[in-house]
């Protein structure tokens, strides 16, 4: 009896390894693309989350703090990203961070003060699922500010972050982009997947039909806080596992970490998949 892949149970017992295995599936020509690719990419995240460990015993004997931000619209792949990059992290110096939405003590606190309580102490990773650009993109799309508190903080915010950069915090800003088509498609997958249907919130179902609004602030977001000191790094995730792997290689470009030059992997990124922010960038989303 024969699989989706073409090939019958004689065929798994007498493949000697992995190689003979995948040409015995190139051979029957079904799905040989994707096994191959899946294949890769598992092996290439094993390499990278070495690199990852390694980055992260350096940061903690160095007491460096480092703060990775995950920005984007609904289903860019903020959540699947920082789980592969803390899947074999000490948990003792490394920590996800995706506030709710605040409190009715927090509104009445200066808008900033519930994330400083997160930021990184020495030694340890912070990994943000949205942070403080809620306000620059979900809350006066969503109408959850008032226009006065949007325009405070895109004032305040290049100086928090400039605060941050002379006390020695390391800020790496992640926008992940993805296509309108590529949205609705992944929605329609949330819906469909009884394990990913609890994703799927009222506030995603206007990601599609408010797509033109969340352009527009997301373009402001960028003209006002993209700076030298705290660059938007902007993310093709229509594909999400290389869109992984190449959030990964940026972060591990950032530092000169012990046992770096041993890497069996290439760590710089891809540009045309990884890339600064820049206004004559024709964007994904």
């Amino acid at each position: 009896m024969e699989n989706k892949l073409g090939l019958s149970s004689d065929d798994f017992q007498n493949a000697k390894n992995k190689e003979e295995l995948l040409a015995l599936i190139e051979k029957k020509n079904k799905a040989y693309r994707k096994v191959k690719k899946t294949i890769s990419y598992n092996e290439e995240l094993r390499l990278l989350q070495i690199e990852l460990v390694k980055l992260q015993r350096w940061i903690s004997k160095n007491q460096k703090r480092v703060a990775i931000i995950f920005e984007g619209r609904d289903a860019a792949g903020k959540g699947g990203n920082i789980r592969r990059f803390m899947e074999h992290l000490n948990p003792r110096s490394s920590r996800l961070v995706a506030l709710n939405k605040p409190t009715e003590v927090e509104k009445g606190q200066w808008y900033f003060q519930r994330y400083i309580k997160e930021l990184p102490n020495p030694g340890e990773i912070v990994f943000f699922d949205r942070s403080w650009y809620n306000r620059a993109v979900v809350e006066p799309v969503m109408g959850f500010c008032t226009n006065q508190q949007y325009k405070e903080f895109l004032v305040q915010v290049p100086e928090f972050e400039h605060m941050m950069y002379e006390d020695g915090v390391i800020i790496i800003k992640f926008w992940l982009s993805i296509t309108k088509d590529e949205q609705l498609k992944r929605f329609e997958g949330r819906n469909e997947d009884p394990l990913k249907r609890w994703k799927f919130s009222p506030v995603d179902k206007q990601g599609q039909i408010l797509w033109d609004k969340y352009t527009y602030y997301k373009r402001e977001m960028f003209s006002k806080t993209h700076t030298s000191y705290s660059p938007w790094m902007m993310i093709k995730t229509n594909d999400k596992k290389i869109a992984r792997l190449e959030a990964m290689r940026h972060v591990l470009s950032q530092f000169d970490y012990d046992g770096k030059e041993e890497a069996q992997t290439i760590l710089n990124p891809d540009p045309n998949v990884v890339m600064r922010y820049y206004r004559s960038n024709i964007h994904t989303d």
